[in-house]
């Protein structure tokens, strides 16, 4: 099968735009084509595989609701491919559909209708997380955990762990900051950046995070709740967290 292979980043950042809309994706491809972004456009899911094919994406806005093959199955096939950010665009406000979104690797979504604007500062966002930082950083390393910053590499135990942007600019800040209490809020500002944006998506990414990190989700040892306040990386690996009681695996948040 033939490899993608990343796209030349002398001749500029390319980002994929999805949209059956063609109302949608000549807006999104305008602003993005005047923030200085090459642009490439798909109609539906496989042409946006053959297109990452032929020039690999550095980022994909992609909307959800796609003829034949729907945004989700893209994301999986082209995560299946090769780590690439991807945002997602929903034309429906329901949380479930946003988050399944979340679930399935997307680094972000947007909901629709959108200011096209926004979503240009969320992509900005996204390919700024998910490119090692300047600053030289050295390993972090606590409770079989292992993660190099530069390399954008993680691991558990020895073996690397398939982590979005998001869930590695958390873990990386965990590790960073064990012992402290963190709020959504917080971990939103501190971890992405963001001012703004739904809560449900640091929820959403302290699940995902959960699952590849712990010995048992359900039963979360390193990454605590704190009733009232929000998260905690507890390096101790102290048991006895166990979000949502008997259905397990629940975030629960206190406002």
């Amino acid at each position: 099968m033939h490899q993608p292979q990343p796209y030349d980043s002398t001749s500029g950042t390319r980002v994929l735009v999805v949209d059956d809309d063609p109302t949608v994706a000549e807006i999104v491809s305008g602003y993005l084509d005047r923030a200085g972004y090459v642009v490439d456009r798909a109609v539906d899911g496989p042409a946006a595989l053959a297109q990452a094919t032929a020039h690999w994406p550095d980022l994909v806005v992609l909307d959800l609701m796609l003829p034949g093959m729907d945004g989700l199955e893209v994301c999986r096939r082209m995560r299946g491919r090769g780590p690439v950010p991807v945002i997602m665009l929903t034309a429906r406000g329901d949380e479930d559909d946003r988050i399944l979104g979340l679930e399935v690797g997307a680094d972000d979504y947007v909901t629709k209708p959108f200011s096209p604007r926004e979503l240009v500062l969320r992509v900005e966002s996204v390919l700024r997380r998910s490119r090692p930082s300047a600053e030289p950083r050295g390993l972090l390393r606590a409770a079989g955990l292992s993660v190099d910053p530069e390399g954008r590499r993680a691991t558990k135990d020895g073996t690397e762990l398939a982590l979005t942007v998001r869930e590695f600019d958390l873990l990386a800040f965990f590790l960073r900051h064990p012992g402290h209490a963190y709020s959504r809020e917080e971990l939103m500002r501190e971890v992405w950046g963001w001012d703004f944006g739904d809560l449900s998506t640091v929820t959403v990414h302290v699940r995902r995070l959960r699952a590849k990190i712990e010995t048992d989700p359900a039963r979360p040892a390193l990454i605590q709740t704190v009733w009232g306040v929000g998260y905690r990386f507890d390096v101790t690996g102290a048991p006895g967290d166990t979000d949502g009681g008997p259905g397990g695996g629940r975030d629960k948040v206190e406002d």
